[in-house]
């Protein structure tokens, strides 16, 4: 996870430390400053660095509570929860000068642990102790109503099994945010294992490698992802490089970018890869309205190519970090920018989305009141122009650790998932969920005829000179005649589409060309995605 994105997870849930009124007093006047300093720092997300400096204070000040609090906040920021926990609960043996923050962090630890009942108690303690401050407060009913929700849902759990995905994918450092194009020949994710013996790392942050995108591809006779490594070097910097998805035809990687030694980098914004002559070319900015002066972290295509979903904290929002959906009207013109509202949208933060190959089910990442602790994934459908109420996935797909973004294949018969849930390799490991019992794409979870989806694709190329034609209008209609897919040719005349097995009319438009029409069968499977390639010339 990189710092930012840490930083806004943390403020979420601990931004009441901020709010303090006077600090500590020490008689050495050097250790006043050391907390000034690592106070700030800790605000900041650097967390080793104030673990260090809070550390250097405790040293003089053994018996300070409220010391060891900011000693257990900065091990929490860092993950190292037994270390936070042993902190913590040294601070509340003192039982002087106890910040009540402390059994709020304490709480949070407990429930990250699933011991829900005294999770509950510290919460309870906390909002007993009155400290005035409505937001704290706010943050402990959440935490309360998250425990209540997480009880609920291990009590109920869904029909689905969740495996590790092994030594292959996963590493002893970070492995998050997977995604799967539209076939599942391919995953791509982001990982904070070195590539080089000269890596370097986050000394400002974490103290940990910096991100780098990973690319890995499914072995059909072994049955699983293989031989993971590094995307390209065009893609993967110095700094933070981040997958915030990649197009269901495996043809863009959508990148998120922060590094401070870059101008068009700095400050997180949203770049995207395209593939092209069988390698991937440089990234480009996506530029407005994606991007802009607030926050971008990250972007997720629809199936045709025309509607861009991307998480922003710019103004207009609910929260922290919103999810917006723009749609591409032309080559070079956009839409504007709509918040997807207070029904998906809510005060905290809102992220990792992902956009099913149907076009219409979207997934997404929230640490509010209906998760079970952290972030929990989300499923909204669009349905009659609106959003439906978004309903947790539910246990085992979430726990009370973090889960990241959760993306799935075309035939809906496997899902992926990033977790920092005990049990793992490393920190945060990707996790595969077997979907042969449970129907995630359908509204009840139980199984139709097909719950799959099947692909065509192919590329239009001019009759004459034998190149990819770009911008071609490809449409499909049913039997009925009504149109149920349209998009344009890439700029290698490549068109896709993921859509329930059935019979259609496909039409070629290009202005200057002669029209094509024909039928096509796209076949349907409960067992495999059913791919179906059709190349078409055009003639003037």
């Amino acid at each position: 996870m990189n710092k930012l994105t840490i930083l806004l997870i943390f403020i979420s849930f601990f931004g009441f430390s901020q709010k303090e009124k006077k600090g500590n007093v020490f008689t050495n006047t050097g250790d006043a400053a050391k907390m000034f300093t690592s106070k700030q720092k800790l605000y900041g997300g650097e967390f080793l660095a104030a673990l260090n400096g809070f550390r250097e204070v405790e040293k003089n000040n053994p018996k300070d509570a409220s010391v060891k609090y900011y000693v257990g906040q900065s091990y929490f920021g860092l993950k190292q929860y037994d270390n936070a926990k042993e902190s913590l609960l040294k601070a509340l043996e003192i039982n002087v000068g106890i910040k009540p923050e402390t059994h709020l962090l304490l709480g949070k630890i407990y429930q990250i642990e699933e011991n829900f009942d005294t999770a509950i108690a510290e919460f309870t303690l906390f909002k007993n102790a009155a400290i005035g401050d409505k937001e704290s407060n706010e943050d402990a009913d959440m935490f309360l109503s998250q425990c209540q929700t997480a009880k609920s849902q291990i009590a109920n759990p869904i029909n689905v099994i969740v495996t590790n995905l092994g030594a292959e994918i996963n590493s002893k450092y970070d492995d998050k945010n997977p995604c799967v194009t539209a076939d599942a020949s391919r995953l791509v994710f982001t990982t904070r294992r070195p590539e080089t013996t000269n890596s370097e790392v986050d000394v400002e942050g974490d103290g940990k490698y910096f991100e780098n995108i990973f690319i890995a591809y499914y072995d059909t006779a072994l049955k699983k992802y293989t031989n993971a490594a590094g995307v390209s070097n065009s893609i993967n910097t110095k700094a933070h490089d981040a997958c915030t998805s990649i197009s269901p035809d495996g043809k863009q990687i959508f990148i998120y970018y922060n590094d401070l030694k870059d101008k068009a980098k700095r400050g997180g914004n949203i770049f995207v890869s395209k593939y092209g002559n069988g390698k991937w070319k440089d990234p480009e900015t996506l530029g407005k309205p994606i991007n802009s002066s607030y926050w971008e972290g990250g972007v997720c295509v629809s199936p045709d190519g025309k509607k861009y979903f991307f998480t922003s904290e710019r103004e207009g929002g609910f929260g922290g970090s919103d999810i917006w959906m723009v749609e591409k009207l032309n080559k070079t013109d956009w839409g504007k920018p709509l918040n997807l509202g207070p029904e998906i949208n809510s005060t905290y933060d809102e992220g990792g989305m992902y956009l099913a190959p149907d076009g219409k089910t979207l997934f997404f990442c929230s640490n509010g009141a209906k998760s079970m602790g952290g972030y929990d994934v989300f499923k909204t459908v669009y349905e009659n122009g609106k959003w439906t109420t978004p309903s947790n996935l539910g246990y085992p797909i979430n726990s009370t650790a973090n889960e990241g973004q959760l993306s799935v294949s075309a035939d809906a018969r496997f899902a992926y998932i990033s977790s920092n849930r005990k049990g793992g390799l490393g920190e945060t490991d990707i996790y595969k969920i077997d979907l042969q019992d449970y129907a995630i794409l359908e509204k009840d979870g139980k199984k139709q005829t097909s719950n799959g989806l099947s692909i065509l694709k192919g590329t239009v190329r001019d009759g004459f000179e034998g190149y990819g034609i770009q911008d071609v209008e490809v449409i499909l209609k049913d039997e009925q005649n009504q149109p149920v897919g349209n998009t344009l040719t890439n700029e290698n005349g490549e068109y896709f589409f993921t859509l329930q097995g059935g019979n259609f009319t496909i039409q070629i438009k290009k202005k200057g060309f002669t029209e094509i029409s024909e039928t096509i069968e796209l076949g349907k499977s409960t067992k495999q995605t059913v791919i179906v390639e059709k190349g078409y010339l055009l003639k003037k």
